[in-house]
């Protein structure tokens, strides 16, 4: 349940810090006080959409955090999304969830104090909270929305997911099958054309990506400077070997005259002679090496030329099919493939229609197997939709859910329609075209009581869904409410004081203005100012002796 809700310059809201109790909690107060921003708050929270207008006027930011401890069934559910998330596990049961939203329109999120996506806490948030609220009564009429209740009340989600499943392998198919199908058979003949040229071009040049790469680079560059690096090489090995002077000859004449030094008695004149001696011998070979491979340095024009045209083609490929050559090498592959798809497309086509079919009479069997198990649990939910109603005050109200067949679709095989007769004598007709507000208010009430035992939510948060009801259904609203209570946490908005005395705890919500500013506060009741809050609910300001007793009347009820 959600323990504690901290809210800070939210809409009219300064500062609140709610901590909700098990059960039923009621919240109250005079229209326009500000009751919607915890909604908001709780929404923000679950990764709803957030709207700057929403911070308060002349606040940089607003905050809101709260502490939600969960039951193991639940804590199970959200530990995989907080592991793929990158969050810290929650410690001792408890999630910490916060959200910022600035002035400027930026946020942040975060979950057990690191930071989050909005995706994730809009993840986390479909684990744990319910909302519902007076538009919310139309997506009752929506046949998506009914389908969906049918299936939560007949534990179809595996059924639902293996259909699913091959619907997907099904769509996967058709939609290649169209891909090759499509089109005009010169669309098709302008595209094998284009990719016979690619092909053919690609091959013909053969790109290499050791010998295309650094490598030719190098080799054009240097024999884009062959005439210079001929000159300065050759002067190199004149001036080690070949031109007078050079350091060959005079390194011999040093020897010499070390040599004479030593037989003179010179000790010194010895080791130089160990440390020249080999220089000779290096020199030598150096000079050779750069002979060697000056004589492999192809300085001509036509080299150059090739060179050049390699380049340029190798520039070209790339600047067509890819980055690199192993870009270059990938898009060959791709094109080829596609290439021999299109050229022997008949033939592939006949293979894929025929996967189509396997995978056409797989989606009919697993929807079949769906069909079998709506079929049994709508006269299940019909019947306990009914007795709930019964004691919603609709007791000749007649209720039922169509379960009929049709070709396959992203849901299954199935469309489902909620039937209706509010009174005794006229025919069921469909929901949508005949139910009162009230009506509907009430159908969604016992449904989602209905429901509540076969959903693992824990948090349902109803926003006056006892709008259009009243009197002694007002109570029976109240006790449902109390009674949902029994397993999950309830937050519920209302107007009733017949609901709001069902609660198991109460918050009112208070407006008051201080100078030229809005103030909106949030405070729990009991003992007698929470008779003094029925009593305003049941009789506005003038709060009469027979007001207060009728509000005490109602808590002694409860």
């Amino acid at each position: 349940m959600i323990e504690e809700l901290s809210v800070r310059d939210l809409a009219v809201v300064e500062k609140a810090d709610i901590a909700f109790g098990p059960g039923l909690n009621a919240v109250t107060g005079e229209t326009g006080a500000g009751k919607s921003v915890l909604l908001s708050a709780i929404g923000l929270l679950a990764g709803l959409r957030a709207d700057r207008s929403e911070v308060r006027a002349g606040a940089a930011q607003a905050d809101v955090r709260a502490r939600i401890s969960l039951p193991p069934a639940t804590l199970a559910a959200v530990a995989p999304l907080l592991e793929e998330a990158g969050l810290d596990p929650c410690e001792d049961g408890a999630l910490l969830l916060r959200r910022t939203l600035s002035a400027n329109g930026s946020g942040r999120c975060f979950v057990n104090g690191g930071p989050a996506t909005v995706q994730a806490l809009r993840r986390i948030g479909e684990r744990l909270v319910d909302f519902h609220g007076p538009h919310d009564n139309q997506s009752l009429l929506d046949p998506a929305f009914q389908l969906d209740a049918l299936d939560s009340f007949g534990a179809c989600a595996a059924a639902r997911a293996a259909y699913a499943e091959r619907w997907s392998a099904l769509r996967a198919l058709q939609v290649r099958a169209e891909a090759l199908r499509g089109g005009d058979e010169g669309a098709i003949a302008r595209e094998i054309d284009l990719l016979r040229y690619q092909v053919r071009e690609i091959e013909e040049a053969a790109p290499d990506p050791e010998s295309d790469g650094d490598a030719l680079r190098d080799e054009y560059t240097a024999a884009t400077n062959a005439a210079r690096i001929l000159e300065l090489g050759s002067g190199a090995c004149a001036a080690l070997t070949d031109a007078d002077g050079n350091a060959v000859d005079a390194v011999a004449a040093a020897v010499r005259a070390l040599e004479e030094m030593r037989d003179l008695g010179s000790r010194d004149a010895a080791a130089w002679l160990d440390e020249l001696a080999p220089l000779s011998a290096r020199l030598s070979d150096l000079s050779r090496d750069v002979s060697s491979t000056l004589s492999r340095l192809d300085a001509s024009p036509e080299r150059l030329a090739e060179l050049e045209a390699r380049m340029s083609l190798v520039e070209s490929l790339r600047h067509k099919y890819g980055r690199t050559i192993p870009d270059v090498l990938a898009f060959l592959e791709r094109a080829k493939a596609r290439l021999a798809e299109l050229e022997g497309r008949g033939e592939l086509l006949a293979s894929i229609d025929a996967d189509v079919a396997k995978a056409d009479a797989a989606v009919r069997a697993a929807g079949r197997t769906l069909s079998d198990k709506r079929r049994k649990a709508a006269g299940a939910l019909a019947k306990a939709v009914v007795k709930e109603l019964a004691d919603l005050g609709l007791a000749k109200a007649g209720f039922e859910v169509r379960v009929e067949p049709g070709e396959p679709r992203e849901s299954g095989l199935d469309a489902v329609d909620f039937g209706f007769a509010p009174n005794p004598g006229e025919p069921m007709r469909p929901l949508r075209q005949i139910a009162s507000s009230g009506e509907i208010s009430r159908v969604m009430l016992a449904l989602k009581t209905v429901l509540a035992a076969h959903d693992r939510i824990p948090v349902l948060v109803f926003d006056e869904i006892d709008a259009n009801v009243g009197g002694e259904i007002a109570r029976v609203v109240g006790r449902k409410l109390a009674a949902l209570g029994k397993t999950r946490q309830i937050l519920c908005i209302t107007h009733l004081p017949q609901v709001a005395s069902c609660a198991d705890s109460h918050f009112v919500v208070r407006k008051e203005i201080r100078g030229d500013r809005t103030y909106t506060s949030i405070s729990p009741v009991d003992g007698e100012a929470r008779v003094d809050e029925l009593a305003r609910m049941l009789g506005g300001e003038k709060l009469t002796s027979v007001v207060r007793r009728h509000a005490a009347e109602l808590l002694a009820r409860r």
